[in-house]
């Protein structure tokens, strides 16, 4: 199932199909970099590949959705939104994570722009939020071409992250 569409990408639902296409994502260390739990066994990713064919299994309109080049037609990573509660309080990410062939066109922030109006328009969400690491440079620039404002620094187990957020309101 289509969630959106842009210029040059389709997002859609994961499909079990999607499986070896994803696993060649998730076991790229390069492209898994900024990930806190690195990359992705075949076992994993089938997982996690599973948990998400119907949306995410408590907000079923949120989930990681399957990104597609419209060029050629292929699975060029996944991207969507996410449910976290972060200091008790409930928020949902814009997650972007694409095969490194595609990096430095664009493509995370068409991607993010489209997934930002689909949560504010369709979804009706009031507020997103993006975390990364302080070192991931191009995830900090994505973050601000969605108009996000760094929020604060935070800190987990796995070290420190940016919190990075907007409202609605803001454009």
């Amino acid at each position: 199932m289509k969630i959106l569409e842009t210029d040059r990408l389709i997002l859609r639902r994961l499909l079990p199909e999607d499986l070896d296409g994803l696993f060649a994502l998730y076991r790229d260390p390069e492209i898994r970099r900024y990930f806190p739990d690195g990359t992705l066994s075949y076992a994993e990713t089938k997982e996690e590949l599973e948990w998400f064919l119907d949306g995410h299994p408590d907000h079923p309109e949120l989930g990681l959705w399957a990104t597609i080049y419209k060029e050629n037609g292929q699975l060029i990573g996944r991207c969507g939104l996410l449910p976290w509660m972060i200091e008790e309080r409930a928020e949902v990410e814009v997650a972007y994570l694409l095969d490194k062939a595609y990096w430095g066109q664009g493509l995370a922030t068409e991607a993010a722009l489209a997934i930002v109006d689909y949560a504010f328009e369709q979804l009706n969400l009031s507020r997103l939020i993006c975390m990364m690491y302080p070192e991931n440079h191009a995830s900090e620039n994505v973050a601000r071409k969605m108009g996000m404002t760094l929020e604060k620094v935070m800190e987990d187990e796995t070290g420190q992250f940016l919190l990075y957020a907007r409202g609605r309101d803001r454009k």
